[in-house]
């Protein structure tokens, strides 16, 4: 019986009571359609990047998109007059990396920069998952979704998404307050991503939008470079910081041809280059940055408790008011939890779960760690931060059968 724990980045999780891989549009639509008349849980899981599943039994239906296909409607090539537009369709089950490698190679921009990030393609406009100064959300045309509430599918544009940091209107619905859950919709949104349309540009070169990255490269914010560059720079800084999924899970049973086997070879080569070997990667065992970077109201009293010399930027809240972002991975690091942090006093080396030795937004299973391992993890953490700056943070992975808000 599969179980979460090997769907997962993380690999934790109980056992599945039904576990669908539908090769089909109509046999999504079917699947939670027959689910949701039913009145069984349901979750619709991507890669299972930025999922943490109880080790309880999840006595439900469990669905994943097996429809992989990646088309370009357009031509690849500038027409005349100079239109640089470039629009590239996935099914919902395509795994997101391999749509941006696919995206490089033929020449498009737009999505470079998100090299690396685990997960579906479906996931990702959910998420509005970003890196290194894109978003996904800023190239999305159209996604096309089944309205659980309706029915009926829809083709939602651009501006009917909502995107925001982490957030849009898909996500939204899975949630009634930031991390409490939804009563109608949850751990499932009420739309089901089917395929997202994408409107890239034709050209061999991107700009290069994150100082981090800027540094790796050698240029400054704003310079251009060849997209093939700017991809290779962002999966080498993610290996340094641990951000990269572990390929050997691709080895496994229920993980088998869920992404393409000449991008698995050239994930295995870029951790031996990383660890100077192919070995199982702890600190890849996660679920990538575990906290959201907290926006606060303008005048809440917890900026006031900020050190000034803690990250603030320029944020809009849920809803357009004005806000500060500031760094979770700060937050964590100054209350006192430091790379390689575990519960009781241990480290890496001798707990179940730890922060990441490379990073400290990221909560890991070193090896037999349970959900209920890297929850307590999680809650120390948020306790930590909590007493020492007032700030409650809140998890980025869709947290099931657990209360982490």
């Amino acid at each position: 019986m599969t179980s979460f724990a090997d769907i997962t980045t993380i690999g934790v999780g109980g056992r599945i009571a039904r576990f669908i891989e539908p090769t089909s549009r109509v046999g999504v639509i079917e699947a939670v359609e027959d689910a949701d008349e039913k009145g069984l849980p349901l979750f619709v899981i991507g890669g299972g990047s930025n999922t943490l599943a109880s080790d309880d039994d999840f006595m439900g239906v469990v669905v994943r998109d097996a429809r992989r296909l990646i088309t370009v409607p357009d031509e690849a090539a500038p027409v005349e007059g100079g239109e640089r537009t470039v629009h590239v369709n996935a099914e919902a089950g395509a795994n997101w990396d391999d749509l941006v490698e696919f995206c490089v190679r033929i020449g498009l921009e737009g999505v470079e920069g998100l090299s690396g990030i685990p997960g579906t393609v479906g996931a990702s406009v959910v998420q509005n998952i970003g890196a290194y100064g894109q978003e996904v959300g800023d190239v999305v045309e159209s996604v096309e979704v089944w309205d659980r509430k309706e029915k009926k599918t829809r083709d939602l544009a651009h501006d009917e998404l909502g995107f925001g940091y982490r957030s849009s209107a898909l996500k939204a619905s899975m949630y009634r307050a930031p991390g409490v859950p939804a009563d109608a919709f949850f751990p499932t949104p009420r739309y089901v991503v089917l395929s997202v349309t994408f409107a890239l540009k034709h050209s061999a070169t991107g700009v290069v939008g994150y100082g981090q990255l800027a540094k790796a490269l050698g240029v400054e914010v704003g310079d251009r470079l060849e997209t093939h560059a700017i991809r290779e720079a962002v999966l080498r800084v993610r290996a340094s910081k641990g951000m990269l999924e572990d390929p050997n899970r691709y080895f496994g049973a229920d993980m088998a041809g869920t992404k393409r086997e000449e991008n698995i070879a050239a994930d295995l080569a870029g951790l031996r280059e990383a660890n100077g070997d192919d070995d199982k990667d702890f600190d890849r065992h996660s679920c990538g940055s575990f906290f959201m970077n907290p926006i606060l109201p303008a005048g809440d009293p917890a900026l006031d408790r900020l050190p000034a010399e803690a990250p603030r930027f320029e944020a809009t809240l849920p809803g357009g008011a004005p806000g500060v972002k500031t760094s979770a991975a700060w937050l964590i690091d100054h209350a006192g939890f430091p790379k390689g942090f575990a519960s009781d006093g241990r480290t890496a080396a001798d707990a179940p779960a730890s922060l990441s030795t490379r990073h400290t937004l990221a909560l890991t299973n070193r090896g037999d760690a349970t959900a209920a391992d890297v929850a307590a993890l999680a809650r120390t953490i948020q306790e930590g931060v909590e007493e020492r700056f007032g700030i409650r943070l809140i998890p980025e992975p869709v947290v099931i059968g657990m209360d982490l808000a």
